[in-house]
């Protein structure tokens, strides 16, 4: 294994950064942990991000910790996946074809057929 970044899952909700560091950093230097939260809540949404210094640590942070229970909950911890599907700050999905919302004459949509051909009838 080549990637210092793991996954962590299964978290319980009400999960810290301290408690998380504190439970990972037995593994090995930490340079950077990201517990995700929803944009709209704030919440967290029960899993994180955890870079180590060294692919290692890494490693065996998920040996010692994958179906581990924290808050009576398993952990589900792996090697990060890279994300490959690109797509500027959209979460890695593909990028929307198509037009946006549309306009007062029909046009856009979300990859839909667009306008009427009004215009274009003689």
């Amino acid at each position: 294994m080549s990637q210092s970044k793991i996954y962590v899952g299964n978290l319980p909700f009400s999960t810290s950064p301290d408690e998380l560091q504190e439970l990972f950093e037995a593994y090995g230097n930490i340079t950077q942990l990201n517990i995700i939260k929803d944009h709209a809540t704030g919440r967290s949404k029960g899993f994180a991000f955890i870079t180590y210094e060294t692919a290692t640590s890494a490693e065996n942070a998920v040996n010692g910790m994958n179906g581990k229970n924290l808050g009576e909950r398993a952990l589900k911890v792996s090697v990060a996946r890279e994300n490959t599907a690109g797509g500027g700050g959209m979460g890695g999905r593909p990028p929307r074809t198509g037009g946006g919302y549309g306009d007062r004459n029909g046009g856009g949509g979300y990859g839909g057929r667009g306008g009427d051909d009004r215009g274009s009838r003689r």
